[in-house]
């Protein structure tokens, strides 16, 4: 199996079909250069080396987080129709979804290959059944992603591959790791495009051999019942949050899930602990 690659205008059964096949596909030139360098201003200067500095978090990567704070162009893409369109789709064995993370990654000059893994091993490595996915992620280019400055390498058509074990899930990634030439590709794109795969699917950031620093925001979206890979509540001001738009403040967790989790006191809509003045009866959030 491969990477394909489809145009902005492409339809949303066509993206649907490609990720039930591969479980990635490429969205060419989704969003403009104007956008991609607002939001790299945005967010650049805010990259730091991660206080774990172990083979997956990446000896030579930066990362920045607190995106909806510092960077009020990325909003929209967390928001934009079509990914949401998109994830509504991947997820849509959940009540409903939210914001799992948002992200910039800056891949730096020597990195090597990131362990190959499935985005959702963070759920402790709980087994969920095959085609069972707890997460959907995309990769914005906010550089030229190439196989040669670390794009992101991934295994098209593993979302299918079910482990019986923990064991054999490391085992597998392991393998995947040692054997990355062979076993992976890499989602090679222009700034502006933007990767979208399951949270099943093997992949990890590839090694960089240039001298450039290859950068991309990550935004990842989760089930409504599960707990959020970055902490929404504690990274955004009051300022910020009484600024920011009624459906963001939902994707960000400030809503029902499932059929009774997130109330606030006496099942009251948890955005009214915040902006009392969107308060909505408790069922009509999930």
């Amino acid at each position: 199996m491969t990477i394909n690659y489809l145009s902005a205008d492409s339809d949303i059964e066509a993206i649907e079909t490609e990720l039930k096949s591969n479980g990635c596909v490429v969205i060419e030139d989704l969003i403009d250069k104007s956008t991609v360098e607002q939001i790299k201003s945005d967010l650049v200067p805010h990259l730091t080396p991660t206080p774990a500095k172990d083979k997956f978090a990446g000896r030579h990567t930066k990362r920045a987080g607190l995106v909806i704070a510092r960077s009020p162009k990325a909003r929209a893409l967390i928001m934009h129709p079509k990914v949401l369109e998109v994830t509504e789709k991947a997820l849509s064995h959940s009540t409903n979804f939210q914001l799992h993370n948002a992200q910039v990654l800056a891949v730096g000059p020597g990195s090597a290959l990131q362990p190959i893994h499935r985005d959702q091993w963070a759920f402790d490595f709980f087994p969920f059944p095959s085609g069972f996915d707890t997460t959907f992620s995309t990769m914005w280019a906010l550089t030229d992603f190439t196989a040669e400055n670390g794009a992101t390498r991934l295994v098209p058509g593993s979302h299918k591959v079910n482990e019986s074990s923990l064991e054999e899930a490391l085992s597998t990634a392991k393998n995947l790791t040692i054997n990355f030439e062979e076993e992976t590709e890499a989602a090679e794109m222009e700034a502006g495009s933007v990767l979208f795969y399951t949270g099943s699917l093997y992949h990890g950031a590839g090694p960089n051999s240039t001298e450039s620093v290859r950068i991309g925001l990550t935004i990842q979206y989760t089930l409504g019942w599960l707990r959020q890979e970055e902490n929404q509540y504690l990274g955004n001001s009051s300022e910020v949050l009484d600024e920011l738009p009624e459906d963001l403040l939902r994707l960000m967790g400030y809503k029902g899930a499932a059929s009774s989790l997130g109330f606030y006191d006496n099942l009251k809509d948890p955005v009214a602990a915040i902006r009392p003045e969107l308060e909505k009866d408790f069922n009509e959030t999930l």
